[in-house]
């Protein structure tokens, strides 16, 4: 199995398959020992992935995945050249990828923020007067939030845009700001239907977390917020048809508000961060092996559990303290976790979101759970100078 790009989880899910993975990667990124790789400087450069599979000269390719977002048009191209199972429809990935041609797809009836490239030469002026005087600027084909910014000022505007090249006309976009809190779905695409989803909320956004907040979110209960969650479905069945979705594990971010939900982006991977865990743990749904049928040109089996859990999980990305320091036992010691690891040295490797360890939580109830969650990131941000001690 080609695989482009590198996680943990999805390495034992094909392990457990039999399958043996051969990886895309862009240093710096560490891959098992004994594992076969080619690096790359760009995984977004489709002709750059293909010449390193062909060099490669791999023999019985069952079938090429991503595990991240900027892998997604690269995966698509390879099994289009390859005759591999799984989505080759190019045009269509790319209104996955590009926010403004996903955006300007969508149906009118679905509320979405206002969103335009921004060429060579558009001015602040020319942005607010069409956005209103809060703005945000991103990547059109970015993920992660990195590189995004709300601008407010002329002064905001130049700072944004000294972290792009300047040479494209197609690299930037901008969105009027939408300033409410975000949920997001994780799930199932298939046979132009929505198979299976959950539903999580973000203690953070991503955004905050890019600029030293720590990330932590959590499954919601379906119990407590009915309403939202068939807004949501609804959302989710009408983005997906509109943008011709391929049969896909996927990940929809929405902004909850007075009036609805309104759409913020999607995408057709796997969802970041530690959501495969969590969905597994609380509804028994392994999101990376689903990612693997889908590969391999498998149906995914139509009878997942969407029922109610016994227990919902969370997790947090741990990343080092704003003042002091803290170890894991300083964690263990305060709070019950499923799962932790944190590493205090300073010479510690630092990954996406600052994230120094991670840690899962869980709990029958899901309000209580969350209040777990939030006690535990201000006990990481002070370094442990907060947070009850649970005995």
């Amino acid at each position: 199995m080609i695989v482009i790009g590198y996680r943990d989880g999805l390495d034992e899910a094909l392990e457990r398959r039999g399958l043996e993975p051969f990886y895309i990667v862009q240093p710096p990124v560490r891959t098992p020992k004994g594992r076969g790789f080619r690096c790359v400087t760009d995984m977004e450069n489709a002709q750059e992935i293909l010449r390193a599979v062909l060099s490669a000269r791999l023999d019985d390719i069952a079938g090429v995945l991503t595990v991240h977002e900027m892998g997604v048009f690269g995966a698509a191209y390879l099994r289009q050249q390859l005759n591999l199972p799984g989505n080759t429809d190019s045009k269509t990935t790319l209104h996955f990828r590009d926010k403004c041609l996903q955006k300007s797809k969508l149906p009118p009836h679905i509320k979405r923020a206002r969103c335009r490239y921004v060429p060579r030469g558009t001015s602040f002026t020319d942005l607010a007067d069409e956005l209103g005087d809060v703005f945000v600027v991103k990547p059109a084909t970015g993920a992660g939030a990195l590189r995004t910014n709300i601008v407010r000022s002329p002064e905001d505007y130049e700072r944004a845009l000294k972290l792009f090249t300047g040479l494209s006309d197609v690299e930037i976009v901008a969105e009027s700001f939408i300033d409410a809190s975000e949920v997001y779905m994780d799930g199932i695409w298939q046979s132009g239907e929505l198979q299976w989803s959950s539903m999580s909320r973000n203690h953070i956004s991503p955004l905050s977390a890019v600029q030293g907040g720590v990330l932590a979110a959590h499954i919601l209960d379906r119990r407590r917020y009915e309403a939202l969650f068939q807004q949501a479905e609804t959302l989710a069945g009408q983005a997906l048809a509109s943008l011709d979705a391929p049969d896909c594990v996927f990940h929809l971010e929405a902004f909850t508000e007075d009036t609805g939900l309104t759409f913020g982006e999607c995408a057709i991977r796997l969802p970041g961060a530690l959501s495969p865990q969590v969905n597994k743990l609380t509804f028994g749904v392994d999101l990376f092996d689903v990612e693997i049928s889908l590969a391999l040109g498998e149906e995914v089996p139509r009878t997942l559990n969407g029922g109610a859990p016994e227990r919902f999980y969370g997790y947090i990305l741990l990343r080092r303290p704003k003042v002091g320091n803290v170890t894991q036992e300083d964690f263990e010691r305060n709070f019950r976790f499923d799962e932790i690891q944190y590493a205090s040295s300073p010479d510690a490797p630092v990954g996406p979101y600052g994230r120094v360890g991670q840690a899962i939580v869980s709990d029958p109830d899901e309000p209580k759970l969350q209040r777990t969650i939030e006690e535990i990131v201000r006990f990481n941000e002070a370094g442990g100078g907060c947070g009850p001690v649970r005995n």
